[in-house]
């Protein structure tokens, strides 16, 4: 690595020549002169008096001032920017999570949507099932009331027949067996027309 190379820069600071061997460019070099210069001769307006020594070090305390200044200032900068970086982090996290919370509450309520579909579906299912009962019990309930319509008919025949001579024994058996026939079918259908009526109460009582 090559060596800085070092020029040679003359300035002049109130009134008085300096010679100074550095590395950094020599507009800088200058700059920082006319700097000492104008902070020296604000101090000697300002009313400051007293040998050039003196008065130099003031100077030289006035710009130490000015650069602790500028330190505290790019302290609080830099520690103002670290908070802000600190924020930033946190609120992209807040982000985050809300996104992540939002994509959840997305698939969340399409879960729940399926659901209430499914769920729908079965009730409009059972509620089908639960008319086909009840036009099944009304029918049932129908055919009941022929049976007993014609089983009271049967007993009034069977009534006025026996009223009548022997000779009508046989029209008396025949008729005897068409009542045990329609007691037992009208004995059926009352158990099933219970049966059905269960299975709607279950029905309506699961809904």
């Amino acid at each position: 690595m090559a060596e800085p190379e070092i020029s040679k820069v003359t300035v002049r600071i109130y009134g008085q020549e300096y010679t100074f061997a550095s590395t950094e460019p020599r507009d800088r070099i200058i700059s920082i002169a006319h700097h000492v210069d104008e902070v020296i001769r604000r101090l000697i307006a300002q009313g400051a008096d007293g040998s050039v020594a003196r008065i130099s070090m003031l100077a030289a305390i006035n710009i130490a001032e000015q650069l602790f200044d500028e330190r505290d200032a790019k302290s609080e900068s830099e520690r103002e920017i670290e908070q802000l970086r600190k924020d930033v982090t946190h609120f992209q996290q807040l982000w985050d999570e809300a996104k992540r919370s939002h994509l959840q509450y997305k698939d969340d309520t399409k879960t729940i949507l399926e659901q209430k579909d499914a769920l729908q579906e079965k009730l409009n299912s059972k509620a089908i099932e639960a008319e086909n009962l009840l036009r099944n019990a009304e029918e049932r309930e129908g055919i009941i009331k022929k049976l007993e319509s014609e089983l009271e008919r049967v007993n009034e025949s069977l009534r006025t027949t026996s009223s009548q001579s022997e000779e009508g024994g046989e029209q008396i058996r025949e008729l005897s067996e068409k009542l045990k026939e329609i007691e037992g079918n009208y004995f059926e259908l009352q158990m099933e027309n219970i049966r059905m009526k269960g299975d709607l109460d279950r029905f309506r009582h699961n809904r």
